[in-house]
């Protein structure tokens, strides 16, 4: 009976990762005051009193996992793949690291677009700046998948940077490289002031593994101002999009108004010339009422 409670408790607190956001506040206590009714369940419910209200970034993530699960698994799968690939490249053996970069952007892009469809369509604006959190959370789940301190996917309380290089160098065997050094390190040679010379291979491999940490540092770095760099060319071609709609609208407007004010003028003419025919008219019945009432005149005086 304790662990059927506590699995259902674990499945409520998934449930309120699902949530909107501004429910997540009020589910939150209202499952945490069930929790503590219930006898033994005490600590659960603290457990779940103490989670923090995500911000929309890490709730974002939160939903892909929930709601777009195979974009998701093909993130995480990705980014494994990326990191064997560096594995082996480190360790000296063939690796399409150019490939499994590739296919991380693609799998990074892919929900990129998705956490954007997220925010449009729960009334959020996908601000450049909350892209570049949200991605930079993605991809750092991307690459946290193979380190055994991993972040709970789907249970995000903050954004979530991308590992150091310490992190992902403990992914590194070095057990093999250190066999292949000793086979391949040649004997050492003793001098008058030296008890050694360190051996070269060894320098060799050092230095390897330090160039190529080096560099992939800056591909990641590159990588990551790139994905900056796309999301604010995209939000202002968005932007200039928008303008250009609106633009259009009010030359629309304003040619329609020309038109509206163009047939009115016409009507105008048009009723002008009609008074104008008809004062003429006028005029000249009076005329000829005046040359009658002439008449009638001289025929009184005569």
């Amino acid at each position: 009976m304790r662990k059927e409670a506590k699995d259902s408790g674990e499945n409520e607190i998934d449930t309120l990762f699902q949530l909107p956001l501004n429910e997540f506040t009020a589910a939150r206590n209202a499952l945490a005051s069930r929790l503590r009714k219930n006898t033994g369940m005490g600590d659960e419910a603290e457990k779940v009193k103490a989670l923090v209200t995500p911000p929309i970034s890490a709730w974002v993530a939160n939903q892909l996992y929930w709601k777009h699960k195979e974009a998701f698994k093909d993130l995480i799968a990705a980014g494994e793949r990326l990191i064997q690939a560096q594995i082996l490249q480190f360790a000296g053996k063939a690796a399409d690291l150019q490939g499994a970069q590739a296919e991380q952007r693609q799998a990074l892009s892919r929900a990129s677009l998705l956490a954007e469809a997220v925010l449009r369509d729960t009334g959020h604006n996908p601000t450049t700046d909350l892209m570049r959190r949200i991605n930079s959370t993605l991809e750092a789940l991307s690459t946290y998948s193979s380190l055994s301190d991993t972040p709970a996917p789907g249970r995000l309380t903050a954004d979530v940077n991308p590992p150091g290089f310490e992190s992902l160098a403990s992914l590194i065997p070095t057990t093999g490289l250190a066999k292949a050094t000793v086979r391949s390190t040649p004997a050492i040679q003793f001098t008058p002031s030296l008890k050694y010379a360190a051996p070269k291979k060894v320098e060799k491999d050092d230095a390897r593994i330090r160039a190529a940490k080096a560099a992939l540092d800056a591909a990641e770095q590159a990588l990551r101002e790139a994905r900056t760099k796309a999301s604010e060319l995209a939000a202002a071609q968005k932007k200039a999009a928008a303008e250009a709609d609106e633009a259009e609208k009010n030359r629309r407007e304003a040619e329609e108004r020309c038109e509206n004010a163009r047939r009115a003028e016409q009507e105008a003419r048009k009723r002008l010339d009609s008074l104008a025919a008809e004062a003429e008219k006028a005029a000249r019945a009076l005329s000829n009422v005046s040359q009658a009432v002439e008449k009638a005149r001289k025929g009184l005086n005569q």
